[in-house]
This record gives structure tokens, sequence and C-alpha cells, in this order.
């Protein structure tokens, strides 16, 4: 699964062009990313097909298909995907949102309307006409995205060096069977005190952590098509019946159902 990631470049403007500004993008099976940046605007980016990651300095939020991933103004933050995907991307002027609820990143399940209207949006030209049908879909846009509901896509992670190290040995090998005890002991940690900081820091226990480290791998992994067999190996499960309830358990369907639904 090594590979090099196509990079992509990161538009720079000194201001929007538009309150709402439209960036379609799409790329093969290398796959894509950017380095890190950051913008004095929002960022919204909807996975049309593929599986979208956004990476920040405290959280991991992966968007498959029907979801999109929201950073707000000045967060820096990096965007990938394993493999080929379409992403439609709003930049959007924060001061037209409802400020509150956008505050933090977040993974956000889109519906079908909204689905329809960034497909639509992201057809015309970027530097549409302030007045018009392009201004009342931009508006329309802006009231679909206010009510929104939040998904569990995101993986917090902790601010403790010692347990960032012990992140990173479990995100580059979420197959590992190590113990939390043995993950422990090569950090220079004791395990008491990664379960009493992983707590403190993340709000989930290593064990729910782990978990949903391998869950988003799966969904990484299953948006390239790769065989439930094959992804249950890569993200530590014994067996296939054992990753399909854990998926279950996280998303509510198996992992067939999850990428045939189609909007």
């Amino acid at each position: 699964m090594s590979k090099t990631r196509h990079h992509r470049d990161v538009p720079q403007f000194a201001t929007l062009p538009r309150p709402v500004y439209a960036r379609p993008e799409q790329w093969g099976e290398m796959g894509s990313q950017t380095d890190w940046h950051f913008h004095p605007w929002g960022q919204f980016s909807y996975a049309a097909t593929g599986v979208l990651t956004v990476l920040t300095r405290s959280a991991r939020y992966v968007a498959p298909p029907q979801y999109a991933i929201w950073v707000p103004a000045r967060v820096p933050h990096q965007v990938l995907s394993l493999g080929p995907a379409k992403m439609r991307s709003l930049y959007i002027d924060e001061k037209a949102l409802d400020r509150f609820r956008w505050l933090e990143p977040q993974v956000l399940e889109v519906t079908n309307l909204l689905r329809e209207l960034i497909m639509q949006f992201c057809r015309q030209r970027a530097d549409w006409p302030l007045h018009g049908p392009e201004h009342r879909i931009a508006q329309v846009l802006i009231d679909q995205l206010n009510e929104l509901k939040a998904a569990r896509m995101q993986l917090p992670l902790p601010e403790d060096r010692r347990l960032q190290a012990l992140c990173e040995r479990v995100q580059n090998n979420p197959s590992d069977q190590s113990t939390m005890e043995q993950l422990a002991s090569q950090v220079g940690i004791s395990a008491r005190s990664v379960s009493r900081l992983f707590h403190q820091q993340t709000g989930m226990s290593f064990r729910q952590w782990r978990q949903r480290l391998r869950m988003l791998h799966a969904l990484d992994c299953l948006g390239q098509k790769e065989n439930v067999t094959e992804v249950a190996l890569m993200c530590g499960y014994e067996s296939v019946s054992a990753f399909v309830a854990a998926f279950r358990e996280q998303f509510g369907v198996t992992p067939g159902r999850y990428f045939n639904h189609d909007l």
C-alpha cells in the first residue's frame, strides 16, 4: 500500500473572490496530499467519491462518500487520500455561517439535497455573478450547511509526547497486536499512566481509541476496493466475523452495505 501520492497545490488568495468559492478536484490511483497549510476562511471538503482524510494537530478526520469535513479558518491542516477520489471543496467566508457551531473541525453527514447543490454549484463559474441564480444557490447552500448533523469520524490525538509516539506506532501499523503494556514500555511510560492520560486528553480509553482508528483505517481500505477479508487482517482482526461486528457497532451497517449505499 506504500506509494507516492500526487502533491496538490493550495490556491493562494489574499481574499476569497466570492463568499462561497467552489474548488472541484479529482485524482487517480496514486492518491494525493497537500502540505500543511491554513486559510483565512473555512473549508468544507465533500467526498463525492473515494475517502478523504484531514489531519490537524489535535485529531484525524475521515470522510467516506456521503460525508464532508469542515476545517475552520486559521486551523493548520493537511488533506490526503490513499486512492482515487473526487473532492468538491467549498471555501466559505465564515461571516456567512452560524458562527457558534463552526468553531471546531468536524465530519458532517451530507444530505441528498446538499449533495446536489454542491455538485451544481461546482459546475458554475468560480467568479459567479453577485446577483442572480448563482447567488441564490450559494444562499441555499449556506442554509443547508447549518442544518447538517455531525458524525463520529474523527480520531482525537493526545497532547503528551509519549502518548503521541505510542499513537504514531499504532497508526503506522493498525494490525499490530501489541498490548497496551507492551506499547507503553516501548515509549517509556507505564500502562497505568497511558490509561489515565489517554482518557484525560482524548475522552476515550486506549481500547476505544484503537478500535476507532482501525475502523477509520478500514474505511480508507474499503474505499480502495480492498475485499473485506484483506481489510479485516489489515486492521488487526483475526476473523472476518469479528471485524464485521466491530464495523457494524461503529457505523450501524456491514462494510458491504456501507459502500453500496448510493445517495
